[in-house]
């Protein structure tokens, strides 16, 4: 689910809710669930009744327990994406030299919104598989050849574009980022 309003956000962005929110991946009451937390069921459904009235848990059914109906809630999706544009741009445009990181990020930004709204589409529709390919992996350049593989890489992708840019077939978004491989820290 593509979380583009700030009341969904805002709703989601709490430590407790996302817990109940990862026990909801299956149905379940507000009882068990606090039963997984060792909560009470008062505050498993203070945070339930927030994350429904945002629109990301629903009520899929109801049982009744010792004379009192209980609610079964279900997470309404498996992954949420929050927009980019739930903050904004904030400050003057980035610059728009496809060698600098601003670029990159703008990039980021677009395609993070479209695959979004091809993820709603697919959901909505039932729609069959996208035709989609994402590619990632890390290659090492040296210092001296970093400029002539930018400008190959450059050269490659213009190859591409001009010779499938045709106004006939099914329109696709490409989009390549190369960027400096930032060690993540041992645990």
């Amino acid at each position: 689910m593509y979380l583009d309003r700030f009341e969904q956000a805002a709703a989601l962005l709490k430590p407790q809710r996302v817990g109940v929110l990862r026990q909801l991946a299956e149905p379940g009451t507000c009882t068990q669930v606090a039963e997984r937390l060792d909560q009470t069921p008062q505050w498993v459904y203070y945070h339930v009744k927030r994350l429904v009235d945002a629109g990301l848990v629903s009520r899929v059914d109801e049982r009744r327990v010792h004379g009192i109906h209980e609610g079964v809630y279900q997470a309404k999706a498996r992954t949420y994406w929050l927009s980019p544009q739930l903050v904004g741009r904030i400050g003057g445009p980035r610059t728009r030299d496809e060698l600098s990181l601003g670029f990159l990020l703008d990039i980021l930004e677009e395609v993070h919104t479209d695959v979004a709204a091809l993820a709603e589409t697919a959901s909505l529709e039932a729609a069959p598989e996208l035709p989609s390919i994402g590619l990632a992996g890390e290659i090492r350049v040296p210092p001296h050849l970093r400029k002539e593989f930018l400008a190959e890489l450059k050269t490659t992708m213009q190859t591409l574009l001009t010779r499938y840019g045709g106004a006939e077939g099914d329109a696709f978004k490409l989009a390549v980022a190369c960027y400096p491989n930032v060690p993540k820290e041992a645990p």
